[in-house]
């Protein structure tokens, strides 16, 4: 969904998602009910100083004041944890690229997570910890507050009770929630990483079940949304880490194709299918006077009308846009960053000329490879 950036706090910008604008509202509407404030009025009431009337809360347009301040103050609070996270990483050095405001939360996003589990550890209970801290200044300014604004000492008991709340639920081992980073750190100090990783992601997995379940016999959308984004979650994380872990120490000097001849960019799509056929090849770098100006794959071929190939030429199907990779880039990263790319393609450069081209293909055949515990021999350039 889309995001809108509303604010830069020690230079991470602070984005808000759609999804948070729509659900606001919504929110509001719910905490300004009646059955809300009578609730939450007689729990604050058992630590405000003065005596909140829930009655005088539900007058006129009050609930709905209270309803949106109330709103707008959680995701402050939701902000601040993830700062707190952010804090935390910043003490090891691991920037923070983003923190997202959306419908179940926030989410920072760390430039990495690192894997020596007493830093997952701090930076992951740096968040429950703020909430706390929030929790308490909410507190202290319900003592300060005089009897004459109830509105005002609701709202911050309210924000008191629902910080400690969120403090607990995060707590849960349900990874990658805080509770689950925790859980993981803690196993890594006796397990492998990855182990502890497959381990952590086991009760994820276990938790969106349960939430799932208890979603549905009580009618709870946000939390059958919360078990699917946990499950999803759970499943991923896994996965990187373990392909991190069979990456590890490759480069793409060792994955990319290096000994491939390209072709012309004038050449047609007819030459380059019979190209393909004899070299049994799917990818190949297109050149114009030489220089490498992007990528013709078997799926373009595909794609293009095959009443015209010998008059088309490859240059009307090649793709253009394809990141460039360093020869000596980090597999892993170079994995990342390529299945973001829609073509699933770069091409490989070395001292500034592009010496090869790197695919899905060619990590998953490495990939397959390490798994079976067999090395990977760099390849020649071509």
């Amino acid at each position: 969904m889309r995001n809108y950036t509303i604010a830069r706090i020690w230079g991470i910008p602070i984005k808000i998602s759609v999804s948070l604008l729509v659900f606001l509202p919504i929110l509001a509407w719910v905490i300004g009910s009646g059955t809300q404030i009578d609730t939450y009025a007689g729990i604050v009431d058992g630590f405000a100083p003065h005596a909140v009337d829930a009655a005088a809360l539900r007058e006129g347009s009050t609930p709905w004041v209270i309803g949106a301040t109330a709103a707008v103050g959680l995701f402050v609070s939701v902000g601040i944890h993830e700062l707190g996270h952010a804090w935390a990483a910043r003490r090891y050095g691991i920037g923070t690229e983003s923190i997202t405001l959306w419908l179940l939360g926030g989410l920072a996003a760390l430039e990495s997570m690192p894997r020596e589990w007493n830093r997952e550890f701090w930076i992951a209970i740096a968040g429950p910890i703020t909430s706390v801290l929030v929790a308490a200044a909410c507190y202290l300014v319900v003592l300060a507050l005089p009897a004459s604004t109830p509105i005002t000492t609701f709202v911050f008991g309210w924000l008191v009770v629902t910080n400690v709340v969120l403090t607990v639920f995060n707590m849960l081992p349900a990874f990658p929630m805080d509770g689950g980073r925790v859980l993981r750190a803690l196993l890594a100090r006796t397990q492998p990483y990855e182990v502890a990783t497959r381990s952590a992601a086991r009760f994820g997995t276990a938790f969106a079940i349960l939430f799932a379940i208890v979603g549905v016999l009580n009618f709870a959308p946000l939390l059958i949304l919360l078990s699917l984004f946990l499950y999803g979650a759970a499943s991923s994380e896994s996965r990187a880490v373990a392909l991190q872990a069979l990456l590890d120490g490759v480069t793409l000097e060792d994955v990319a194709t290096l000994d491939a001849e390209p072709i012309d960019a004038d050449a047609s799509v007819a030459e380059f299918t019979d190209r393909m056929v004899r070299d049994r090849r799917t990818v190949y770098p297109v050149t114009d006077g030489g220089s490498i100006v992007g990528v013709v794959t078997l799926d373009a071929v595909r794609r293009s009308d095959a009443a015209d190939r010998e008059s088309t030429p490859v240059r009307s199907i090649m793709v253009e846009d394809v990141p460039t990779l360093a020869l000596d880039a980090d597999a892993f990263e170079a994995f990342a960053q390529l299945s973001q790319h829609p073509s699933g393609l770069a091409l490989i450069e070395s001292d500034g000329r592009a010496v090869g081209l790197v695919s899905m293909d060619d990590f998953t055949h490495v990939l397959q490879f390490r798994r079976d515990g067999v090395g990977v021999a760099p390849k020649e350039a071509f």
